[in-house]
């Protein structure tokens, strides 16, 4: 079985739910894609890992880093970050806090001494329902400095993100949209 129809299968095994849900941007929904089941497993953050370096590795210019919100996109950039290191193409990660730390060195971003000032990333997040929370990574990449040059998903649930993103500048591509999933 190719990688895409098998983290297909585990997402739907592990992370996929009928019900009533109240999602990040508010929205009432009949299903709830609860991405973390998928990629804190082993088969599933590997699958994950690999087929998001493989559309980020397509990418004209060179993605130098990749980042994304915690906690949702905890494990997906450590499992690009890892596939990218057994490909001979090292990709740093990078997560971007929801608050400063409120100690230390006050940083809304983890891992820049791995990343260089100015460098091109991508964006990785698990599930893209309206784009909220992607705009805020985007924005402290961008005070940081960094120039977004991709952003990427596990799936997109086709409830105007991906339009929201695009009119922003920023076009997102993703590994399944919703009808793909549920197909």
């Amino acid at each position: 079985m190719d990688n895409i129809k098998r983290l297909k299968e585990i997402l739907l095994e592990r992370s996929y739910r009928k019900g009533t849900f109240t999602l990040t941007s508010g929205k009432s929904s009949d299903f709830y894609i609860d991405g973390k089941q998928t990629t804190l497993s082993a088969e599933g953050a590997y699958l994950c890992g690999k087929l998001l370096f493989d559309l980020i590795s397509q990418e004209k210019e060179p993605i130098q880093a990749v980042g994304g919100m915690t906690l949702g996109a905890d494990p997906l950039v450590t499992a690009v970050s890892i596939v990218s290191f057994l490909e001979n193409a090292p990709i740093p990660a990078f997560i971007v806090r929801k608050e400063a730390k409120g100690h230390g060195t006050g940083n809304y971003i983890e891992g820049l001494k791995n990343m260089e000032p100015g460098c091109r990333v991508a964006l990785v997040e698990d599930v893209v329902t309206t784009g909220g929370t992607l705009i805020k990574v985007i924005d402290r990449a961008e005070a940081a400095g960094f120039i977004v040059g991709l952003i990427v998903t596990i799936v997109e649930r086709q409830e105007g993100g991906s339009e929201f993103l695009k009119q922003k500048g920023f076009p997102l591509k993703a590994l399944f949209t919703k009808e793909e999933l549920l197909d």
